[in-house]
């Protein structure tokens, strides 16, 4: 099973020959590769897998990934390691 995290990406540069981005993950800034996503923008969405951005995501999407991943990390801690 493979894992991808929406973030929304705060600034695009260049870093040799490959497209990088800053991504904000709620809070957390990581550098990524945009390689994948040519056509992505400064605030738009991406889902992130290993470091690299591997789709767009419209806000409306973003979210609903977002609050998915906060159901189960509540889950996580009302169950613990049960």
């Amino acid at each position: 099973m493979c894992l991808s995290i929406p973030g929304k990406i705060q600034k695009i540069y260049e870093e040799g020959s490959l497209t990088m981005g800053k991504v904000d993950f709620g809070g957390i800034v990581k550098e990524v590769c945009l390689d994948y996503v040519p056509e992505a923008k400064v605030g738009e969405y991406v889902l992130i897998h290993v470091g690299f951005a591997i789709s767009v995501l419209d806000e409306e999407e973003a979210q609903v990934r977002l609050e998915t991943l906060r159901e189960i990390e509540a889950l996580g801690e009302e169950f613990g390691d049960a």
